[in-house]
């Protein structure tokens, strides 16, 4: 059975931004975790970096992936920044 489908805000920052041409949307989601919806939005629009490249950010504190995700939520996922 799959779990019911929350409503999401996800923002992008940098290269995620660039590939999926939005800086935040609003979605529903049956992904149980920051790294399921990762890799559902990876494979859905061809995101480059792998979650291990990146950090995410749930209502505003940073949280390991494995952090259950509630209706509501609002995720950041967080690219490497380069720096000179």
């Amino acid at each position: 059975m799959t779990p019911p489908a929350k409503p999401l805000t996800i923002t992008y920052y940098a290269i995620l931004r660039e590939q999926r041409g939005l800086s935040e949307e609003s979605l529903e989601s049956a992904a149980a975790t920051p790294g399921e919806l990762y890799e559902d939005l990876r494979a859905a629009h061809g995101f480059s970096l792998t979650s291990h490249q990146l950090n995410v950010v749930i209502n505003d504190a940073f949280q390991p992936w494995n952090t259950p995700l509630n209706a509501g939520d609002h995720v950041v996922f967080i690219p490497p920044v380069a720096g000179g």
